[in-house]
């Protein structure tokens, strides 16, 4: 970055808006290599999609336009580097059904669907520099291909707002559009509404991730202050509600960033990295909640600059598949070269002028650099952490699991494990992903299968005395045989040959960011041989092999890992694992084991740590740690300070 540093005004990041339009810039650019003869493609770098390369060169089209939209919006038209200018010449190419560079359409592709949103909310966006200086068959022929949305249709996803931003944009410029397309879309968004402001990413499913704030809060309130509908076809206690609904969640989303700028790293789609930001910038685009500007610019940059001085951009001003680097792992079968290049919707905030009061406030500090906090996010099912001390942000995580209860599948590593953090990412590939080890209570039988744990219920969730963090779940273990035909992966479990296993409910009693977590087995309806209890702890990762303690405890330069048995478990280690996750070479997971088959109703307990360096909180090899005592129905956790928590298992 050229632009200089202003501590004075962001003394957290120090990056101002300079910095942003800098880095937008600067990957704006870098595309330009990339681009079609005719300017309907960006064809970037990096293995394609199932969809094929027509919907890949789209979808880099359309993503990096929401980059130079939001660009140009914010200088209120000045595009000194003719950005528009190249754009209008794609749309002429992609909307021309006799060009060589002609886009698959809405209604013969699916992926064409979500683009098609991108491109309808850049044009209404700036309309004066773009729509209205395209000449009348260019016009007509976009309006002919966006047209092939109506009607068609779309799963109840956050997909529904796809389709009623782009209808809404053809009821703008006289194309044709449907009423009843867009109630019924609204009826579905309706359906994903959860307590406190969050929105399950399916009407039937435990889905909650960042398509909360980046699909289903974005689009809603840009769609009532980008287009005409307040009134018509929003009733005005409607768009409250969605203001509620932000300000709610939001005031979650900022106590989910690290004090390093990291968003929680947990649900699919993760390629999208900065794009977390973007509900930040809805708040402050809509003038939506009471978040203040300053704390809203500390968390947006900070979520920008974390991968900006990690590497993505890359060196060349481009963003690959991967987290701070390249690393195809992380892509699901839907990702192509253009995807990442959703981040885009992370820089709304540059649609804002300069002299904005985001853009002009101070930096106010995240609530992890404010001191240590625990909250309980209801919806999904979290007990959430903050540590001032090393600026981590844990979450325990009992429901969540993009399913449903009763479903029996393998457990999506993003969604299913029993915790997340802005630190540690679950290996993504490698034998723990049909055998789960990590943040893991499981069953392994005489061949080494692991069960799984998708499909449980969640028994509670909440905040006891003493300012102890509890909640359970549990059901039904089960092991799975995956389908070599499984389907593409979109983020869930993988289906096939189910073997069921006994009851397995977990709890977790957290104070000061110091987890006790319980298991207790239930009895097996259909025996399956000798069975090995197996509790994983928290996965770190970094370039070089991390180090290795004694029983359950691993270290890296910056975090460290460890388990400590409470109760009932007798065997302890750490398994190693290469080249499966995104944030280093080596990835280290402590555990513990139990010998011999768990007796039905038998209770274990272990002190489960994640630290951002020095001796792991309560987990001292000579320090006091909690103790535990089994019940018939509950156990006692007696901590340290002799403070004592009951917890229903």
């Amino acid at each position: 970055m050229n632009a200089p540093e202003d501590r004075a005004r962001s003394p957290h990041t120090g990056w101002t808006r300079a910095h942003w339009a800098e880095l937008a810039d600067r990957m704006l650019a870098a595309v330009g290599p990339y681009r079609s003869p005719l300017g309907a493609r960006v064809d970037l770098p990096g293995p394609p999609s199932r969809y094929g390369p027509a919907s890949d060169g789209l979808e880099g089209f359309a993503r990096t336009l929401l980059l130079a939209g939001f660009r140009v919006a914010g200088e209120r038209g000045a595009d000194p580097t003719g950005l528009l200018e190249r754009y209008a010449a794609g749309l002429a190419a992609g909307t021309d059904p006799g060009s060589p560079e002609a886009w698959p359409r809405p209604d013969e592709l699916g992926q064409a669907k979500v683009e098609a949103a991108s491109l309808a909310l850049i044009l209404a966006l700036t309309r004066p520099w773009l729509w209205d200086l395209l000449d009348d068959g260019v016009r007509e022929r976009t309006v002919n291909w966006l047209s092939t949305v109506v009607g068609q249709p779309y799963p109840p996803i956050n997909w529904v707002w796809f389709r009623i931003v782009v209808e809404s944009f053809l009821r703008e410029v006289g194309g044709p559009w449907s009423a009843a397309d867009i109630e019924e879309d609204l009826a579905v968004h309706a359906s994903l509404r959860r307590t406190g402001g969050w929105l399950s990413d399916g009407a039937d499913e435990r889905a909650f991730d960042h398509y909360t704030g980046w699909a289903l809060h974005l689009y809603p309130l840009l769609w009532t202050r980008t287009f005409d509908v307040v009134g018509s076809l929003c009733p005005p206690e409607l768009a409250a509600r969605w203001a509620d609904d932000l300000a709610r969640y939001l005031d979650d989303a900022v106590h989910l960033i690290g004090a390093d700028g990291s968003p929680l790293l947990q649900g699919r789609s993760l390629i999208y990295r900065f794009a977390a930001a973007a509900p930040l910038w809805t708040a402050a685009f809509t003038g939506t909640g009471d978040l203040p500007p300053g704390l809203i610019r500390r968390a947006a940059s900070g979520i920008v600059r974390h991968f900006a001085d990690r590497g993505a951009p890359d060196a060349e001003g481009l963003l690959s598949l991967g987290w701070h680097h390249a690393w195809p792992g992380m892509r699901q079968a839907y990702s192509g070269p253009g995807s990442p290049y959703w981040a885009a919707k992370g820089v709304l905030g540059l649609a804002l002028p300069a002299d904005h009061p985001v853009w002009t406030a101070v930096e106010e500090p995240l609530p992890v650099e404010r001191g240590d906090f625990a909250r309980v996010i209801e919806a999904p099912g979290w007990l959430v952490s903050g540590r001032h001390g090393d600026g981590i942000v844990t979450v325990v995580n009992h429901g969540t699991d993009h399913a449903r209860p009763g479903v029996t599948s393998t457990d999506a590593p993003l969604y299913a494990r029993l915790g997340y953090s802005t630190a540690t990412v679950p290996p993504l590939i490698g034998p723990a992903v049909d055998a789960p080890l990590d943040n893991a209570a499981v069953l392994v039988d005489g061949s080494g299968r692991a069960t799984h744990r998708t499909g449980f219920a969640t028994r509670h969730a909440g905040l006891a005395p003493g300012g102890v963090l509890l909640a359970a779940s549990g059901g039904r273990a089960h092991w799975v045989d995956p389908a070599p035909d499984a389907g593409p992966d979109h983020g869930s479990g993988r289906q096939g040959a189910i073997t069921p296993g006994p009851e397995l409910a977990v709890a977790s009693a957290v104070r000061g960011g110091v987890e006790v977590r319980l298991v207790r087995v239930g009895a097996a309806e259909h025996p399956t041989g000798p069975l090995r209890l197996r509790l994983g702890g928290w996965p770190i990762a970094s370039a070089e092999r991390p180090g290795t303690g004694p029983d359950a405890l691993a270290h890296t330069a910056r975090l460290r890992s460890a388990l400590r048995p409470l109760l009932g478990f007798t065997d302890a280690g750490v398994t190693l694992e290469r080249d499966t996750g995104p944030l280093g070479a080596w990835t280290a997971i402590p555990w513990l084991a139990a010998d011999g088959v768990p007796a039905a109703g038998g209770l274990f307990a272990a002190l489960v740590t994640l630290d951002g360096g020095g001796a792991p909180r309560g987990a001292a090899p000579h320090g006091a740690a909690p103790t535990v005592s089994a019940g018939p129905d509950a156990a006692t956790v007696t901590w340290p300070d002799g403070h004592r928590t009951r917890v229903q298992i």
